[in-house]
């Protein structure tokens, strides 16, 4: 069975790749489990510049099909933001919790009906030996809620508020979210893409 390098050390996205990814005839492997230790910089302007940098990159040293996401929060009150920061928005060591609060404490004004915001995925997917790359994309749209709600999931999840579902993120069962959810979206095309590398 080939193997698939998850270009991530967040084990909350590796166990969520695990079930997105489920039953496809991949090995899915992590950067630790073959030996690499490279931090690859998000030095890119786009979630598309990010997640390519970083399955570009593990590609090349791995030699093995590797995919990587970059994904965003944006709030429209705050025009966008955190964004391509999403996971650097309270700096650099911050907790997801650190994230959350600061999110929240720039919102304090802002009343529910003004705290629209999507969450956005880019999966990029390279292929050795060149390390060609093809992209995947989802997105869904919520409300951001005065105070988080629910231990399921990781990053923004428990602020997130879907209005059909009346739950955050963090509250709906892992098997809803991953129908749902901007990566679960993403990862429709991007198994279709790892399916059809296999047929050739």
């Amino acid at each position: 069975m080939p193997r698939l390098l998850l270009a991530t050390g967040n084990k909350g996205k590796v166990e969520e790749y695990k079930e997105l990814l489920k039953g496809i005839p991949y090995d899915l492997v992590t950067p630790r489990e073959v030996g690499i230790t490279t931090v690859v910089e998000e030095t890119g302007d786009t979630l598309e510049e990010n997640a390519r940098i970083k399955a570009v990159t593990l590609c090349r040293e791995s030699k093995l099909v590797t995919l990587a996401d970059d994904s965003g929060l944006f709030v429209d009150a705050l025009h966008g933001e955190p964004g391509t920061r999403s996971a650097r928005y309270a700096g650099e060591s911050a907790s997801d919790g650190d994230r959350v609060k600061l999110l929240l404490s720039h919102l304090t004004d802002v009343p529910r009906e003004k705290r629209t915001a999507r969450f956005k995925c880019v999966i990029a997917i390279a292929i050795p030996p060149d390390c060609r790359f093809e992209y995947a994309y989802g997105e869904c749209d919520g409300i951001i809620t005065f105070e988080p709600k629910g231990n399921e999931g990781f990053g923004y999840d428990p602020v997130f508020y879907f209005e059909e579902f009346g739950k955050t993120m963090a509250e709906l069962p892992m098997d809803v979210k991953n129908r749902v959810s901007h990566r679960g979206r993403a990862a429709v095309t991007a198994r279709e893409i790892l399916l059809k590398l296999l047929r050739k």
